[in-house]
């Protein structure tokens, strides 16, 4: 069972600048969740995507990675489910919009090493603008990418804070559910597409970038 649910203070969340929120990590994850960076209700209470309305465990949920529908005080039982869930930059902030450029790319150089260590079969980035940034793709869109992130696939799905303008609940369930599918479909283990034949090639590095990149500059925060 997970801690017992609890609501921080006004004081408590101002309190959260700049703290991390644990990695919910094993080798071998069927599919691991990388959220932007945490908010400041999440990192005050130190579960991911913690804040009301939220729409991450909800669509986790409906798209059947869940039995039923976690509280993020629950966190460690999605390990239970072969996934997990990281951030591309670990620090918290009131808003995603107060991150630098060079911290999004260290993040995808940090996130490239936790998908080398820990070898989950997907990656999952939630965050459109975050991992356009991170991995200088301009023009990347919503769902699989044709590359990959070290040995896994790599899927990008929106920002699910309640904050997020641009995606009902249903659209979260729907594209959850195409990933949940997807990774069902992999049983031959990583580098491959899910139907036994070799996946799409080349892999994806993070770097450093020369202009600006497309997407939300303040996306809503977890």
């Amino acid at each position: 069972m997970g801690t017992r649910a609890w609501k921080p203070t006004p004081e408590q969340i101002r309190a959260a600048v700049g703290k991390t929120v644990p990695d919910v990590l094993a080798p071998g994850l069927r599919v691991l969740f990388v959220g932007i960076n945490p908010g400041l209700y999440t990192a005050a209470v130190g579960h991911h995507f913690a804040r009301p309305g939220n729409r991450f465990w909800p669509a986790l949920h409906r798209a059947g990675f869940t039995e039923r529908e976690l509280s993020p005080f629950e966190e460690r039982e999605l390990l239970r489910t072969g996934c997990g869930i990281t951030n591309l930059v670990k620090r918290a902030t009131a808003s995603a919009g107060e991150l630098t450029r060079d911290e999004h790319v260290a993040g995808g150089r940090r996130l490239i090493c936790v998908v080398t260590r820990c070898k989950p079969r997907f990656v999952a980035i939630l965050g459109l603008g975050a991992y356009r940034q991170a991995f200088e793709r301009p023009a990347a869109r919503i769902g699989e990418q044709v590359e990959g992130l070290g040995s896994a696939r790599l899927w990008v799905l929106p920002n699910p804070s309640g904050l997020n303008a641009h995606f009902a609940p249903a659209d979260f369930a729907r594209l959850f559910r195409e990933l949940r599918l997807a990774a069902e479909g992999t049983g031959v283990g990583p580098g491959t597409n899910g139907r036994g034949r070799p996946g799409r090639g080349r892999t994806r590095t993070a770097r450093g970038q020369k202009r600006a990149v497309g997407g939300n500059p303040n996306p809503p925060k977890a």
